[in-house]
């Protein structure tokens, strides 16, 4: 019987359905469920249970309105929402290295349990794998002002409980035959900005080794910020920005205040930066947990202790596009506005149009560029950061983007889009949800590619290597790995960049 005793009580799994050597645990709580009086406080510890816990399923994912193909749905009520879940060898030697993944979402929706993050295929290689749920949206990273009455309500909550998942790990991980001592923590878009803050925050230090980032997003607010998105919070939800007024408010009502707000932004171009993606929540740099955006604290030194693999995709905001979560922007106008808004000069506009095909639409213009700034510049910077502070660096770019005749199952035109590499990554092509991300059912040349890059994963976890050459000192000119399938042609991979040296520009990026 696969039963596990950890320090709050048993706990059983079961074999998983794709390998019976691989054993599953699902829903196990690394902390008491964050409402009641222990709402917009720091996470504190499961309570033992007697007996036996069935753990089999998925635990309930944070309070968010989204609604995800393959996954469970957040329901008001549910609230014990600080599980992880855990794939393990069934028969392994024990000290096995550990890979605790954290999700993306835009800091407001997605769980563990999206198909994509299904540890099998990556615990066959010989990993403990462990993903984790934690709080969103204004649970999780509202900011909420202090009164003077009762504790604090600090910021990050969802970074906090974050990091009670890596104590967990540290303290009970070896149960599962993981090793405390060989833990990579990765993320995915705000899971991999999550990452990048752990990283620069003391109070995570030690309790991971390596980590890995895929499309790091650049998003770090101010408090003043946080503070300005409570205020016009509270006021779509009838409350008052005040401790006690968002008390007050159930969870439910700020989900749907928080969305009214985002429309509000998406339905008003002369809103700024916040109409194009408005993403209004995200880690908040309160000079406690978090002392300054993570690019800055990097360059400073901060995790250069920590091994390090990036990665992002070479076409990031289609994907954004495709789903609807963007602005349009189709008229020579607004693509000026865009550009006005962001502080982009008019030639460097230029030459992304001279770098797209003729007659390219402006939207597309508009995509290459904005996916450019918000994650694969952001991302590159973040790796040269770390390289220049001395932490060993690889840098990589998923440019699988063929025209429907590469391996790709005939599935028409394939974009290396935002979360289109995870699926690769985890080793999860066979998942029928996510075919769409992928531009139909995988081929062969899929298959290989996927291989690879769980290979390349598994590989960096373990020995801290995954297969070609780091970063110099200097951060730049040095070894990237672009993820293509076989036959597909070399394309550039740091556009911003050449495009920026081009157009006699500095690097704007921070």
């Amino acid at each position: 019987m696969d039963v596990f005793t950890t320090r709050a009580g048993r706990v059983r799994g079961r074999r998983s359905e794709r390998d019976p050597g691989i054993v599953t645990v699902r829903g196990l709580p690394y902390a008491a469920p964050p409402f009641g009086a222990d709402r917009f406080r720091e996470p504190r510890p499961a309570q033992p249970w007697d007996g036996v816990r069935e753990c089999t399923a998925y635990g309930p994912v944070a309070p968010q309105s989204a609604e995800l193909p393959g996954s469970p749905a957040w329901s008001p009520g549910d609230e014990d929402i600080l599980t992880l879940n855990i794939w393990a060898p069934a028969d392994g030697p024990g000290d096995l290295p550990v890979f605790v993944w954290i999700h993306g979402g835009a800091y407001v929706f997605g769980s563990s349990a999206q198909p994509d993050f299904d540890g099998t295929a990556l615990a066959a290689r010989g990993l403990v794998v462990v993903t984790l749920n934690h709080r969103l949206g204004f649970e999780g990273f509202g900011h909420v002002p202090a009164d003077g009455e009762g504790p604090a309500c600090p910021d990050n909550r969802g970074l906090l409980d974050q990091i009670a998942a890596l104590e967990w790990v540290r303290d009970t991980i070896a149960v599962f035959g993981g090793s405390p001592g060989r833990v990579t923590l990765a993320g995915q878009s705000s899971g991999a900005t999550s990452v990048a803050c752990l990283m620069a925050a003391d109070r995570a230090r030690g309790l991971f080794h390596r980590a890995i980032l895929h499309s790091a997003v650049n998003a770090c607010a101010t408090v003043g910020q946080a503070a300005r998105t409570t205020a016009e919070v509270a006021a779509a939800a009838g409350v008052p920005a005040t401790r006690a007024g968002l008390l007050a408010a159930s969870p439910q009502t700020l989900v749907s205040a928080s969305d009214r707000v985002v429309e509000r932004y998406r339905q008003d171009p002369g809103s700024g930066q916040r109409h194009y993606d408005p993403a209004i929540y995200g880690p908040v740099a309160d000079g406690d947990l978090l002392p300054c955006d993570p690019l800055e604290a990097w360059a400073a030194g901060a995790g250069a202790d920590v091994e390090l693999l990036v990665c992002h995709t070479t076409e990031e905001y289609w994907l954004l596009d495709a789903v609807g979560s963007s602005a349009k922007v189709t008229t020579e106008q607004q693509l000026h506005t865009f550009a006005a808004d962001f502080g982009l000069p008019p030639q460097l506009v230029d030459a992304y149009r001279d770098r797209l095909p003729d007659a390219a639409p402006v939207l597309d213009v508009y995509l290459a560029l904005y996916g450019d700034l918000l994650f694969a510049e952001y991302s590159s910077r973040l790796a040269e950061a770390h390289a220049r502070a001395g932490g060993r660096t690889y840098l990589s770019r998923f440019d699988r983007r063929s025209g429907g005749d590469a391996g790709d199952g005939g599935g028409g035109r394939v974009r290396a889009w935002h979360c289109a590499d995870i699926p690769f990554a985890f080793g999860n092509l066979h998942e029928e949800s996510l075919h769409f991300l992928m531009g139909g059912p995988p081929g062969p040349a899929d298959h290989e590619l996927a291989h690879r890059m769980t290979g390349a994963w598994a590989a960096f976890a373990a020995h801290g290597d995954p297969g070609w050459a780091p970063l110099d000192g200097g951060g730049e000119g040095s070894a990237v790995r672009v993820w293509r399938t076989a036959g597909e042609e070399a394309r550039e991979t740091d556009a911003f960049r050449d495009l920026c040296a081009a157009a006699g520009l500095p690097l704007l990026a921070p």
